[in-house]
């Protein structure tokens, strides 16, 4: 009862809203819905039959109310505050260690190179069940995450479960301002082809990139692979960044429209290039989303470079942030953008809900055409469609159990325990017996689950008993469950090269952390690969280019 009180005062406050354009009669609505919905909150809280939590009760009318609009627009009240700063800009008092929950476990799982916690010994597979003498197994995974984090300068004492020793092992740490680098990668893939990751797109995003290519350009590097999947965007200005270290002076990069004249901007590369000639290969997937969309689209807009992979996630809206009383903040959507050819992405109409609530995409009958400079054809309204189209393997539901029940993890800590020799990242493999090693050790271990198969089996038995057609189909259906029983008993290796690959980049990453891992990903990776087949053939590369 009490959310809907909220709920439908919301609802009224923002259909009155809209419902005038008058600025007179607009601030009346909004003054004459606030009041309403501060008698009616004090009345609720007054006369309830059970107690209820002011705080709480408002989020929820808050979160109901931004909810409506789209899923960007968000209030950030003040104890959330440290983490949204720590997103948009990469940095946090801390001691540069990621841990994440297996099985009810606070576990290191990556140790941030040059951090305090990599100089002061704490290891990739530590388990930690006490910050500052308090124990984790009493508080939520939130509260212990703020107790890591700090005032810079500021002591913590991390006491940790080590495998391979008998007795927790308490170390003690100095917080320091921790960067998040927007590139954590770049590298050489091949003799002459550059490689750079970026991950976000926080302060400093465009420098990075720029100092990452001229530093590989030193080593020789004749062309480039910008690799943005799963880069979920960020600063608006430093997908202009980008972009200009590959487009001269004065070029168009990206437009906002919205409401208000003020938020309708044009912006343009404004500094000197590093290199406007390279070849270039932009990597995306369905999780490169806002400014990744941006720097993909620019370069595909002016025929820079070769798009690979996936369609991109689809959102062309920008926010912005606004203060608020009491040290809170919104996140607002303010404007669309638009590519240099005139393309919206946004593959959501929020704009336009069903009865329901629900939201569609946006439909081909009405998306439209453009041209890029060389006359090719791309179109607006559902991400950024890649020139060269690569269908990514969906990880099997047996690896997904695996990664998150944690066996692929423990096992990668107890195999560089008996491994002391550091491996090379490019080349680590596994060997069959290895492997089988791993295969033996799953032994007696739970990780049973329910495929998709067994779910839609399960619905089409369930329609069968319905229409009574389960006494003709009944044989039937028990051999073919009989056949996926006898299946699952041999998918650890039915399933080996996407079990090997990740245990693989686990392993490497004890020894060489981030970075290794990533370059035990090289030999698995069809994108990379593809980038650079097509750079190392200039015919197909300027073909793909061209208007076909």
């Amino acid at each position: 009862m009490k959310k809907k009180l909220i709920y439908i005062s919301v609802a009224l406050a923002v259909l009155s809203t809209l419902a005038f354009t008058s600025p007179a009669e607009r601030y009346f609505e909004i003054a004459k819905n606030l009041d309403i919905f501060a008698t009616l909150f004090k009345e609720v809280n007054a006369l309830y039959v059970d107690e209820v939590n002011p705080n709480k009760l408002v989020r929820t009318g808050i979160d109901a109310m931004l909810n409506s609009l789209d899923p960007y627009t968000n209030y950030i009240p003040e104890d959330e505050i440290e983490d949204y700063k720590t997103m948009n800009t990469g940095q946090y008092g801390g001691i540069g260690a990621i841990t994440r929950e297996i099985g009810g476990r606070n576990v290191v799982t990556m140790l941030m190179e040059g951090y305090a916690a990599q100089k002061g010994g704490l290891k990739i597979g530590d388990e930690v069940i006490k910050i500052d003498n308090i124990d984790l197994s009493k508080i939520s995974r939130e509260e212990a995450n703020q107790l890591m984090k700090g005032q810079v300068g500021t002591n913590v004492s991390l006491t940790l479960k080590r495998q391979g020793v008998d007795q927790p092992i308490k170390i003690d740490f100095k917080r320091e301002k921790v960067k998040v680098n927007n590139v954590p990668y770049f590298g050489m893939v091949g003799k002459d082809v550059a490689y750079i990751q970026l991950s976000d797109f926080t302060p400093d995003a465009g420098k990075e990139v720029k100092n990452a290519l001229i530093n590989l350009k030193d080593q020789g590097a004749k062309s480039v692979i910008l690799d943005l999947r799963g880069n979920p965007g960020g600063l608006l200005i430093e997908a202009v960044n980008i972009t200009n270290i590959f487009l001269p002076k004065g070029k168009k990069v990206v437009s906002t429209k919205g409401k208000i004249p003020e938020n309708n901007l044009n912006y343009e590369t404004l500094n000197s290039p590093v290199d406007v000639d390279i070849p270039l290969t932009v990597l995306i997937n369905r999780g490169s989303a806002s400014a990744s969309e941006i720097v993909a689209g620019t370069i595909q807009d002016y025929d820079r470079g070769v798009v690979i992979g996936e369609k991109s996630f689809g959102k062309g809206l920008v926010q912005v942030s606004r203060p608020l009383s009491y040290n809170s903040q919104l996140k607002v959507t303010t404007a669309k953008y638009y590519t240099p050819t005139g393309r919206c992405i946004q593959v959501l109409d929020y704009s336009h809900r069903r009865e329901d609530g629900s939201v569609g995409s946006i439909p081909d009958s009405i998306k439209r055409a453009f041209k890029t400079t060389n006359g090719r054809v791309v179109y607006d309204g559902g991400g950024i469609d890649p020139d060269v189209k690569i269908e990514t393997q969906e990880a099997h539901s047996i690896t997904q159990v695996l990664f998150e029940k944690g066996y692929i993890f423990d096992y990668a800590t107890q195999y560089t325990l008996k491994h002391t020799e550091v491996p090379d990242a490019r080349t680590f493999t596994l060997s069959d017996e290895e492997y089988n090693q791993f295969v033996n050790w799953m032994k007696g271990k739970d990780y049973q689950y329910k495929s998709a198969l067994e779910y839609q089996l399960t619905e089409f038995t369930e329609e069968a008993r319905k229409e009574k057609y389960f006494g003709e189909l009944k044989t039937q259906l028990e051999q073919i469950n009989a056949r996926i029983a006898e299946s699952k008993k041999n998918e650890l290796m039915l399933h080996k090269d996407q079990i090997k690959m990740l245990l693989e980049e686990d392993i490497v990453s004890r020894y060489h952390l981030e970075r290794g891992g990533i370059e035990a990903g090289f030999k698995y990776d069809n994108d990379v690969k593809k980038a650079i087949e097509i750079v190392h053939n200039q015919p197909v590369y300027k073909k793909t280019l061209s208007m076909q």
